[in-house]
């Protein structure tokens, strides 16, 4: 394929998280458990003689994330009429905006690669067709319709399906730390529309037929869908055939794109003004006010995140997509340098070990306690107090607790919520560190193996371990490894 150029554009829309809907009072419940056709009402239905109220919130919401993805907000904007007929559109035609949106000329980076976005506006969401099976008809449940609808549409700059993938990601994790979309492709509340053609090397830009793949619903399928359509297409150009424009719509049991309609011209929608909606003015002075609620965005977080804690890249990652979690991190983090600065605790590790520590128990063994227990990802954040956290990681990078009792603690914080110094009384968990004591136990079990003390005198470095592993038995895993090691080598190599 080197003898061409990938040229792709994405267009995703993401439903926004309103109480009501875009242009009436009903409740914005499209997805939530319940019947078809309960949220709904004259206007959000096209009933004759019923007018639409612009939805506040929602044009705020799609500001800001002009804001976030640093577009021009216009002074100026209005709502069009889109028309077109399908049965999903009640009225008939869509209320939408078509040459004035409200957000325009941004960008993101994605790694090295610096895509542009032309175009953000708003509109409403269609309704949803339902199709039952052994059945001549189809059913409309009219719950989404109505719902604020936000389109982001890029310039054709992504030339790979893992970079057009990576944006989508980007892209939900910025609509979440925003709040204004929970953006679950799964759910249908973010989807994504692919534009992509081939073009020779060296020819005019967009010199290629477009192609177009509807209705994306998630991250894999959005680079799968791609990756066939790049191949598809130069098969055929290297077979001497042409390239039809058309929509493409991707079957994920067969893995393949496959043709859905042909589109020889545009579409003519015959946009005009919403006679029934006042235009939007003043929209810079309001989008000024909405600056300053912008929170920390997800590429300022890695950015800090690698700066401030001097964490790997892949826990950065971790907790970059889950801000939840990364602020309890720092919540600790937080309890840990003040304790560390007023000395109200002993610390026998540096700051930089204890964040280390810190990300780790978080990343990897809380998420095996709470499945084990058959717990929710949230229920770390309700049951352990960042304080309790902080403890647990002072007293296991202290060596109190040791390694083998680390997960029965925890399991027992996670279901209680107690505190880790108590836990560790209760039950008796305490990592032995005592020489004295230890090497009383090391004696029983040197007497008690000598199979094994001429292994290790004959050069069987296992034997040592076979040893170690003896003591910890007789101490129910409470006897710190590092201690047995060097006394259980006292011992052996001096006798």
């Amino acid at each position: 394929m080197t003898k061409y150029t990938t040229i792709i554009g994405l267009e995703i829309h993401a439903q926004l998280k309103t109480k009501s809907k875009m242009f009436c009072s009903c409740v914005n419940g499209f997805g939530l458990e319940g019947e078809a056709n309960i949220h709904i009402c004259p206007v959000c239905t096209g009933q004759p003689g019923s007018l639409p109220v612009a939805n506040e919130e929602a044009i705020k919401r799609v500001i800001k994330t002009g804001l976030a993805l640093n577009c021009v907000i216009s002074d100026f904007s209005k709502f069009d009429r889109k028309n077109y007929f399908y049965p999903d559109l009640p009225k008939g035609y869509q209320i939408s905006q078509y040459d004035m949106p409200l957000c325009q000329n941004g960008f993101l980076n994605i790694n090295d690669s610096h895509i542009k976005i032309r175009r953000i506006h708003l509109e409403e969401d269609t309704g949803k067709l339902m199709h039952p099976s052994g059945v001549d008809y189809s059913l409309i449940d009219y719950n989404r319709a109505g719902v604020p609808l936000m389109e982001l549409v890029t310039d054709p700059d992504i030339r790979i399906a893992q970079e057009a993938k990576n944006f989508c990601q980007e892209l939900q994790l910025i609509l979440r730390y925003l709040d204004v979309s929970d953006a679950d492709m799964e759910r249908g509340q973010m989807r994504c529309e692919v534009n992509i053609s081939l073009q020779k090397v060296g020819a005019p830009d967009l010199s290629g037929t477009k192609v177009e793949i509807k209705n994306l619903n998630s991250f894999k399928t959005v680079e799968r869908a791609i990756e066939y359509e790049i191949d598809r297409q130069g098969k055929l150009l290297e077979n001497g055939e042409k390239i039809i424009q058309e929509t493409r719509g991707w079957d994920d049991n067969k893995q393949i794109t496959f043709s859905q309609r042909i589109k020889e011209e545009a579409h003519d929608y015959r946009y005009f003004p919403e006679p029934d909606l006042p235009p939007l003015n003043g929209l810079i002075e309001l989008g000024f006010e909405i600056a300053k609620e912008l929170p920390e965005l997800p590429q300022q977080k890695r950015i800090r995140f690698k700066e401030e804690y001097l964490l790997p890249d892949n826990d950065v990652e971790v907790f970059i997509n889950n801000k939840d979690l990364a602020g309890y991190f720092e919540g600790v983090i937080s309890d840990l340098d003040e304790w560390r600065k007023n000395k109200k605790r002993e610390f026998k590790e540096n700051r930089e070990k204890m964040i280390g520590l810190t990300a780790n128990y978080l990343i990897n063994a809380l998420p095996r306690a709470i499945e084990e227990l058959k717990l929710k990802d949230y229920d770390l954040i309700e049951k352990i107090t960042q304080e309790n956290f902080a403890e647990f990681i002072i007293l296991t990078g202290n060596k109190v607790i040791s390694s083998a009792a680390t997960h029965a603690v925890l399991l027992e914080m996670l279901k209680t919520g107690v505190d880790p110094s108590h836990i560790l009384g209760e039950k008796d968990l305490t990592q032995i560190s005592d020489e004295g004591q230890l090497g009383q136990i090391a004696d029983e079990v040197i007497k008690n193996n000598p199979k094994a003390i001429d292994d290790y005198r004959a050069g069987k470095q296992n034997a040592l371990q076979f040893l170690a592993g003896q003591v910890m038995k007789e101490t129910r895993g409470r006897a710190n490894p590092q201690v047995i090691q060097e006394i259980l080598k006292g011992k052996l190599d001096n006798p």
